[in-house]
């Protein structure tokens, strides 16, 4: 019987910058045989297709890489609805598979999606070999923690192992005492001074013997993210939560998303402006797509978390691929028709 799968969780709040740390793994793989599982909240799939187009699939006789995106919301429902087949039908080609990474959504928390691998269907072919946490340099200088608190509320409120009213300060703390490793991202975005101060802080709240490592724009290496041999599955009881004693409750049925397909281009900075707008306008927590762009040839990628936004072109488009503007929107009580009539007058 082939060995057990490593696992890697990756975890850590909205905009933390989980999807760009995984896409710049798959693109430096050194051969690895990795499996992405990504928990969307959305119609759409933008994480998953973000992460396709990091162009290591190519070979069609000896994948590399298998995406599968996990569409229907919070962790505790895909866990109970989606994971256990996901996780079975990845177990039959395991001999084919070096490890699999599974992108936790912005705020769940990875014990739970942990005790899954307890399960007796999952527990003789699969182990979780460690919990990588990634923490938003900039969100902890200001104080906040995440890069948008309303988008952070709002994720909080939607997922059923978490109390509707628990402080975000102690989610943070889960999602520390969880950990095997802490990626510090967007360090780029402050001093040196200010960075060793962030990291100084984190060691109090981390347990004994967990590292820290700064990032910028997710290229680490892969031989620092992955091969803990943690076993963390038959471990839990070392990393104590505050929702360890939690009984499951109702989704908060108010957050929604909405999705977009237009048959048209726009210039960036006009539908940015737009989109900025609306955010004043209405509860929208995050925004990510594909635009097209008048007069070019390469794919925008658009990410939006509250009202900071950024946007890149990530490749080419392919000659049978409609140039199309695709755009998911995720947010409390969202009204589509007037997003749709925003959208339309931005200026192309």
């Amino acid at each position: 019987m082939a060995a057990k799968i490593p696992v890697t969780v990756i975890t850590g709040f909205l905009g933390s910058g989980k999807t760009t740390l995984i896409r710049q793994l798959l693109q430096n793989n050194q051969g690895r045989r990795i499996a992405v599982l990504v928990n969307e909240f959305g119609e759409l799939g933008i994480d998953g297709e973000l992460l396709r187009s990091c162009q290591v699939c190519d070979d069609a006789e000896v994948p590399t890489t298998n995406i599968v995106e996990l569409t229907n919301g919070c962790l505790c429902c895909t866990v109970q609805e989606e994971f256990l087949p996901t996780m079975q039908q990845l177990l039959e080609r395991r001999e084919n598979l070096d490890c699999i990474l599974i992108e936790t959504s912005g705020l769940a928390l990875p014990k739970p999606l942990i005790q899954a691998f307890r399960w007796p269907e999952i527990r003789t072919g699969a182990t979780v070999d460690g919990v990588v946490t990634v923490v938003d340099c900039e969100a902890v200088v200001s104080g906040t923690l995440a890069a948008n608190l309303d988008a952070l509320e709002a994720q909080r409120k939607a997922d059923p192992n978490l109390d509707h009213e628990t402080p975000i300060e102690e989610l943070f703390e889960d999602q520390l005492a969880c950990a095997d490793l802490v990626l510090l991202s967007k360090v780029d975005r402050v001093n040196a001074q200010t960075q060793t101060q962030v990291q100084n802080w984190l060691k109090q709240q981390l347990p004994p013997g967990v590292k820290i490592v700064p990032c910028e724009s997710g290229e680490i290496s892969a031989d620092v993210l992955l091969g803990f041999n943690a076993a963390v599955e038959e471990n839990l009881d070392s990393r104590p939560s505050h929702h360890d004693e939690e009984e499951d409750h109702e989704h908060d049925e108010d957050i929604n998303s909405v999705h977009f397909v237009l048959n048209r281009e726009f210039e960036p900075q006009a539908l940015v402006d737009s989109l900025k707008k609306l955010v004043q306008q209405q509860e929208i927590y995050r925004v990510k797509g594909f635009v097209a762009v008048p007069h070019k040839p390469m794919r925008l990628v658009l990410q939006g978390v509250g009202s900071r936004f950024e946007h890149f072109y990530d490749r080419l488009w392919q000659g049978n691929e409609p140039r199309e503007t695709r755009l998911v929107l995720i947010g409390r009580g969202l009204d589509k028709s007037k997003i749709a009539s925003a959208l339309l007058i931005a200026n192309c």
